[in-house]
């Protein structure tokens, strides 16, 4: 956190010793963490993120889809993949133009960060050179960028990283154990041979995974484990929930407990204290309370607007009220100006789309008095 920030936070932040960064947490240790007293658990995450960041501010990122469907990869929790029919279309790259509005529309909205998607096993060189284009376009905005594209090399990540991009995304998604439930044309060794070339090229790593694909308990562990150990912590950690797409091969499994969601929230916020935890797919089922407890776990990111890659996504507006009941804020960037900037930018932008809904809605409830039925 800026020494700006600090100042502007100080009344709202309890103050506590800064927690120990450790790489090398035991199983047995995270899963002690895991067993905790419910209330014991978040008190421990409260005290941890509190010593580390402002505990009422939530980093504010937008999600875009730059090429959808057809990917060659047999995630079994993915809608995008060739191997199942979930009756999603295959679209092809996304014109710059059309990427650079969707950030102008993202920052006016109110995000800070700038993520785009791509369907692919790996980028292909020239699509490539279209990607490179988008982050520098992006990136001129004043916003931070992410990219996920699948597997990436030293080369593509050196070049990535000298056009601007701050984040790359690559999930673990789950164990080393349960993984080759879940995946077949990818092996893990491979996911982190990725973000190996996403550190040593300079860039930020995004990595994190998905809850509630019918691991054991014990796989959540391990999962975290993993990301413990990368040295330094991924920045940001996407703590997913299952959305359950019809089509694939994980759309009966069962429902995790929301609980047992919120203590992989804290857990890995005492695991991994300067990490930004954000709460990220499966908001669109979580009601307000579920989201509160998260925040209070200690997720301090969260993805706005609509819909995520293919899927939905909590409206802004739903965002925005939760922010005001909660009294979360998004996140100072700088200077507390920064963040009114941010503020005020969200409420008209809310405020303009609530204004053209109602103007709709007259206009579909208004008696044409001059027309006559045939």
């Amino acid at each position: 956190m800026s020494q700006a920030s600090q100042a502007c936070t100080a009344d709202s932040q309890t103050l506590a010793a800064p927690a120990e960064i450790r790489h090398d947490w035991r199983l047995d240790e995270i899963e002690a963490l895991f067993a905790l007293p419910f209330n014991d658990l978040l008190y421990r995450a409260q005290q941890v993120h509190r010593a580390h960041f402002d505990p009422n501010a939530v980093q504010v990122s937008t999600l875009l889809s730059i090429k959808t469907g057809a990917c060659p990869e047999d995630c079994k929790y993915c809608p995008q993949s060739g191997h199942y029919n979930t009756g999603l279309g295959k679209e092809k790259l996304l014109e710059i133009e059309r990427v650079v509005e969707e950030a102008q529309a993202a920052k006016a909205a109110g995000a800070s960060r700038f993520c785009m998607g791509a369907a692919w096993k790996s980028p292909r060189e020239k699509d490539l050179e279209v990607v490179l284009e988008m982050v520098r376009r992006v990136k001129a905005l004043g916003l931070e960028t992410c990219m996920t594209l699948g597997m990436i090399d030293g080369d593509q990540a050196a070049r990535l990283a000298r056009a601007g991009l701050d984040y790359y995304n690559h999930n673990l998604d789950t164990s080393p154990d349960y993984y080759g439930e879940i995946i077949t044309t990818r092996t893990y060794a491979e996911r982190l041979d990725t973000l190996a070339q996403v550190r040593e090229a300079g860039m930020k790593v995004c990595s994190g995974g998905i809850l509630g694909m019918g691991e054991a308990p014990r796989d959540r562990a391990a999962l975290l484990q993993q990301l413990v150990r990368l040295e330094p912590h991924p920045e940001s950690v996407p703590i997913n929930m299952l959305i359950k797409v019809p089509g694939t091969p994980l759309e009966d499994v069962e429902d995790l407990d929301p609980i047992e969601f919120i203590r992989a929230i804290a857990v890995a916020r005492i695991l991994m204290p300067q990490s930004h935890v954000r709460l990220s797919a499966g908001r669109e089922q979580m009601d307000d309370s579920t989201q509160a407890l998260a925040f209070l776990a200690g997720a301090n990111s969260i993805f706005y607007g609509d819909r995520l890659l293919t899927t939905a996504n909590p409206q802004a507006e739903r965002d925005r009220a939760l922010f005001s009941r909660l009294g979360l804020h998004p996140e100072r960037r700088e200077t507390c100006a920064d963040d009114d900037w941010i503020q005020a930018s969200v409420e008209a932008d809310l405020a303009q789309q609530m204004a053209h809904r109602a103007a709709a809605r007259v206009g579909e409830l208004a008696y044409d008095a001059t027309s006559v039925e045939p």
